[in-house]
């Protein structure tokens, strides 16, 4: 539901921006079988570009999540009688809008089926087969065409309805009611967006401004054209599916592009701008979803930030937060010798290889955490026996599934240089029953073979995905 949504939003944001640059540069010119295409095409690709996925350089502080272990997904069965108060008010926001867009796209559609139902009607009862004329008496239009068609009114002077017919044929031999028949279906789908309406009445003028000049170029006089145009117009019902000879609102402009000058080819160039214009929107489409769905802006605390150089995660040079331990101003003054000795196992336990420094006879903790070394921590049997370890501890929460909570928790944690977890972050949560499960199984993890950079023993970052999952 709220992938379908987000496609439909993307889509007319693809549909703004193609508008506005037919608007701005394409809407002036005497090209229409350009500014057809153009129209007809940006509509297509706005429905494409959303499903199509757009790598963004992402900012370098996803870097310091460090290495991102295999996903896990918990799942539990889906509470058969939800309680009303534990259902998100942004669950219930984003229901209630998906049931508004459903139901504005049923109104329009059931419109839009209703027009072809009508004109299908007309054919079957009036229609003529051989020459494709259908003629009728009530309606307030002197004549449109639609499914290879055209509809013309009884009782027009013989001169004036030869006229129409072949402004009509003209529609017809151009396929016009096809692009019309994908306007309003997009347009049932897009019915909260103001440049379908737009888009709409800028194709429905291209396909007048075509059937004008093609009716003048076969011997038409512009002023007798343009008196015939005038003694039509009425206000007058149109169906959505058909063009209509005698519209209204563009009688105006269809005067005015009969006598307009002949756009030069090289104004072809001009589509060439609807590239950068659909690279930026999808550049930024991308760029959001991201901020949305890793949320980014909560990850790293300005303190960590500052102090990080983007060249060192190349380099394999640490990031330096603030440390637990800390090297007390008589250790750290300049000058002060220091001698380095390894921490020699005791007898019974395993101690990791760890060397470290003595200063004024204290012992210096390495602090700083490394994105890569060398030598990455090692789980005691692997990767495998880390995931098994994980699922056999976790839990689904009762509390999340009596209020049907679900969603992704992404954990920072670090292995420090005795193979020892801490700093157990949560980078994204969810919800807090959710978010300390996941928080309460890392810290559960044992021992680990501690990272080396340089044969050294140092501070890794590792972040996990927990995905909570109800069927």
């Amino acid at each position: 539901m709220n992938t379908f949504l987000s496609h439909i939003i993307e889509s007319a944001v693809y549909l703004a921006g193609f508008y506005l640059i037919y608007f701005l540069f394409l809407s002036r010119d005497t090209r229409y079988g350009r500014n057809r295409g153009f129209i007809i095409i940006s509509v297509i690709l706005s429905f494409i570009l959303p499903v199509i996925t757009f790598d963004v350089k992402e900012n370098s502080a996803i870097a310091y999540f460090g290495k991102t272990l295999t996903e896990i997904v918990v799942t539990a069965e889906r509470n058969s009688l939800p309680d009303a108060g534990g259902i998100s008010s942004s669950s219930i926001f984003s229901g209630l809008l998906f049931k508004i867009y459903i139901a504005g796209a049923m109104l329009f559609g059931l419109k839009f089926l209703i027009d072809v139902a009508t004109l299908l009607i007309f054919i079957a009862r009036k229609g003529d087969r051989n020459n494709r004329i259908v003629k009728f008496r009530r309606l307030n239009t002197p004549g449109f065409s639609a499914f290879g068609y055209v509809f013309i009114k009884q009782g027009l002077p013989e001169k004036d309805a030869e006229e129409i017919i072949r402004h009509e044929r003209t529609h017809l031999a151009r396929f016009h009611f096809f692009d019309i028949l994908l306007i309003e279906t997009v347009k049932a789908l897009q019915w909260f967006n103001p440049f379908i309406y737009l888009i709409n009445k800028s194709l429905r003028a291209v396909h007048e401004y075509q059937a004008d000049e093609e009716c003048i170029n076969s011997g038409t006089e512009v002023e007798d054209y343009r008196n015939l145009l005038m003694n039509t117009i009425l206000n007058t019902r149109i169906f959505v599916t058909s063009n209509s000879f005698s519209n209204p609102s563009l009688i105006r402009k269809r005067m005015l592009m009969m006598t307009r000058e002949r756009t030069s080819g090289i104004s072809n160039l001009k589509v060439v701008l609807a590239i950068p214009v659909a690279v930026i929107i999808a550049m930024l489409i991308s760029a959001c979803e991201k901020q949305l769905q890793e949320n980014i802006a909560n990850v790293i605390t300005p303190s960590a930030v500052s102090d990080i150089n983007p060249v060192e995660i190349f380099a394999s040079s640490p990031i330096r937060p603030k440390p637990e331990t800390r090297i007390t101003p008589e250790a750290q003054a300049p000058g002060t010798p220091a001698t380095t000795n390894p921490v020699s196992p005791s007898s019974g336990v395993t101690k990791p290889d760890v060397q470290v420094l003595e200063v004024n006879g204290e012992e210096k903790v390495p602090d700083a955490v490394f994105v890569v070394v060398e030598e990455m921590p090692l789980f005691p049997g692997g990767e495998k026996a880390l995931l098994d370890f994980i699922y056999s501890n976790i839990q689904y929460p009762e509390k999340a599934k009596q209020e049907n909570i679900q969603g992704r928790v992404i954990l920072r944690f670090c292995i420090n240089y005795k193979g020892g977890v801490e700093q157990v972050t949560v980078i994204k949560g969810v919800d807090p029953s959710l978010d300390n499960e996941a928080v309460r199984v890392i810290k559960m993890l044992p021992q680990w073979q501690p990272g080396k950079q340089g044969g050294k023993p140092v501070n890794v970052w590792y972040s996990v995905p927990v995905t909570f999952q109800l069927r």
